[in-house]
């Protein structure tokens, strides 16, 4: 029977808060100013860490976020060994999460249905 918390889970949300930690206080690239980590994903063998970003404007293109986040996955991996003192360290692969752009959309189409019930 498969724990509550696995340990997927456990590493992957401390891995989110080390690298959440390391791209606000040392990332030294103006490419990752506005960028927040939202979720990890690992695999089941723990090879691969699939991590999802946001922006602070959800109407910005993601692709230079993207770029600077790849560019910054060796440093980015380095520090996180040291701070996790896992055997292997996952390779991070990141992934634009469109959630928040799609949860003001979902909101909006709401209150234009709302706004145009309440004038009949």
């Amino acid at each position: 029977m498969p724990r509550e918390f696995s340990r997927n889970k456990r590493l992957g949300s401390q891995m989110l808060r080390v690298l959440s930690e390391l791209l606000r206080f040392e990332s030294k690239d103006p490419g990752l100013a506005g960028v927040s980590l939202t979720a990890v994903e690992l695999t089941r063998d723990l090879s691969v860490a699939k991590v999802f970003f946001s922006q602070l404007n959800p109407d910005d293109d993601p692709q230079p976020a993207l770029d600077a986040l790849n560019r910054a996955s060796g440093f980015l991996r380095s520090k996180l060994g040291r701070e996790l003192m896992v055997r292997h360290v996952p390779e991070l692969r990141f992934q634009h999460d469109d959630s928040i752009a799609h949860g003001a959309e979902i909101s909006r189409l709401i209150d234009d249905a709302t706004g145009t019930n309440r004038e009949t």
